[in-house]
């Protein structure tokens, strides 16, 4: 992040700053289900607040409504979620994103309080990357200053990433910093030996990152659905998971005891992991096995640079670390396909959009 200027180097005091979060969170009876990726945006908006910015306008998306108003995929719950994880502050919400209605609730939103917009997905000019779209939300909030902070959005070009460059000068926000500059130690200089570990069900989302870590990595392995199809071949410095825990139709739904050791023997060798992708059938217990066993030995290996990527990947560990407060993790990181696009050397049209040094 060493080109890009960061929230800390915007003039905000005064400002009424837009900031592009990503609540693409679960949510379960109407409420938040996970707020994982809501504490990640804690830091930007306290930043802000004690910077003395004059109100905070959150936009953010959820789910795929697909350009219409879909009542089950409101930010309301996320709204409220908010407001408890910010004791003292003022926290509103409006179902929408721009017009009177917003315009209104901005007018009356106190002194560095926070106002979270309807989800943009609601609206087609968010994926359509409308100039128009986003040009209407600057003008209804009044803001000065725009900050990215949905890292888990910025591999898409849309208004919110994209299109908002053309209108506002656009600052990293502090949780976006930080996961660029991870990302960027382990391409550039990482603690070595290196470990990929690689699980999950979709091939090609694994594919590049091979190809990309060939040279870097010193040892690449391969777990999950991906292993048990054969997708993915053994090789110079490729190890693919050998035994399966099967299901009653022998289906290899878990790797077995002589892969997890193998696992786990690499990376107890190693200094850094990046890991992606589950390596078992693990939203079932008889099958989370392989993945627990290997979450546990980075979490209670500080010495080990544990970079964990992808939302069911990241949500196992946010789950198995509420249960064992000792474990440690150096990233739990919010975007799977930007994390992934970005290591496979791929151009991020959010982290485009940012403006240089």
């Amino acid at each position: 992040m060493e080109n890009k200027l960061t929230v800390k180097d915007a003039k905000v005091r005064d400002q009424i700053v837009l900031v592009r979060t990503d609540y693409n969170v679960p949510l379960a009876g109407g409420a938040v289900a996970s707020d994982f990726r809501i504490r990640a945006s804690l830091d930007t908006i306290n930043y802000l607040r004690s910077k003395g910015a004059k109100k905070i306008i959150l936009i953010s998306h959820l789910g795929r409504p697909e350009g219409k108003k879909v009542k089950d995929l409101s930010l309301k719950p996320v709204a409220l979620k908010l407001a408890e994880l910010l004791p003292g502050v003022p926290v509103e919400f409006v179902d929408d994103v721009s017009g009177p209605d917003v315009e209104d609730a901005v007018s009356h939103l106190k002194k560095g309080g926070v106002l979270l917009l309807e989800n943009l997905r609601f609206y087609p000019g968010e994926e359509k990357n409308s100039e128009d779209f986003i040009r209407e939300i600057i003008d209804s909030t009044g803001a000065t200053v725009f900050v990215q902070d949905g890292f888990a959005v910025i591999h898409r070009t849309h208004a919110s990433t994209s299109a908002v460059s053309k209108h506002l000068p656009v600052y990293a926000g502090l949780l976006l910093e930080k996961e660029i500059s991870s990302l960027e130690k382990v391409l550039a200089h990482p603690k070595k030996p290196l470990m990929l570990m690689l699980g999950g069900a979709k091939v090609d989302d694994k594919a590049p990152l091979i190809d990309a870590f060939r040279d870097k990595a010193d040892a690449i392995c391969v777990g999950g659905k991906i292993a048990a199809d054969g997708a993915v071949q053994p090789g110079d410095k490729i190890y693919v998971a050998e035994d399966f825990d099967e299901d009653g139709e022998g289906n290899k739904l878990d790797c077995g005891p002589v892969s997890t050791a193998r696992f786990v023997d690499t990376a107890k060798a190693s200094k850094t992991v990046v890991w992606n992708g589950l390596l078992g059938k693990a939203e079932d217990v008889a099958f989370a096995t392989a993945s627990t066993i290997f979450l546990k030995t980075l979490g209670e290996s500080p010495e080990i640079e544990s970079i964990i990527l992808g939302g069911d990947t990241t949500a196992f560990a946010e789950e198995l670390a509420k249960e064992d407060s000792a474990l440690h993790f150096s990233l739990l990181s919010t975007g799977g396909g930007a994390a992934l696009e970005f290591l496979s050397g791929k151009s991020l049209p959010g982290l485009d959009a940012v403006e240089n040094q």
